[in-house]
């Protein structure tokens, strides 16, 4: 099972990316698949995840209304769109997954996710 994160780079405010995490080795579309963020001496934070054990996908409080996940299973592949990007959304995003449900509570939380792609660096500045 492997996954890789790629599209960052360096974009303007209120600029979009498009996110890609391309995966391998997975045989069900009931993996959660999420999206994480760690800025430069802060905790790593959970930002968005998808999965059929949810049926809708799910958001961290600071980017709901601007970034958009969704999933390409022929391609393997889950986006994140990100639209209206701030200074604050500056960091390295990784993707990561985990086969087995989680309480809606937890599933933004990192430390229950045992599969890791590398990262890939967000830069929001003028």
């Amino acid at each position: 099972v492997q996954l890789q994160a790629s599209g960052g780079g360096l974009v303007q405010p209120g600029g979009s990316l498009r996110l890609s995490c391309t995966f391998s080795g997975f045989t069900s579309d009931y993996y959660i698949i999420a999206w994480f963020r760690q800025a430069p001496g802060k905790e790593r934070e959970g930002v968005s995840l998808i999965s059929r054990f949810y049926g809708y996908p799910m958001y961290a409080n600071s980017v709901k209304g601007r970034f958009t996940i969704s999933r390409d299973s022929a391609k393997s592949t889950v986006y994140l769109q990100m639209n209206d990007l701030k200074p604050e959304d500056t960091a390295i995003y990784y993707c990561a997954a985990r086969k087995t449900r989680l309480n809606t509570s937890a599933a933004l939380t990192a430390a229950h996710y045992d599969i890791w792609g590398q990262g890939t660096l967000v830069t929001v500045s003028s």
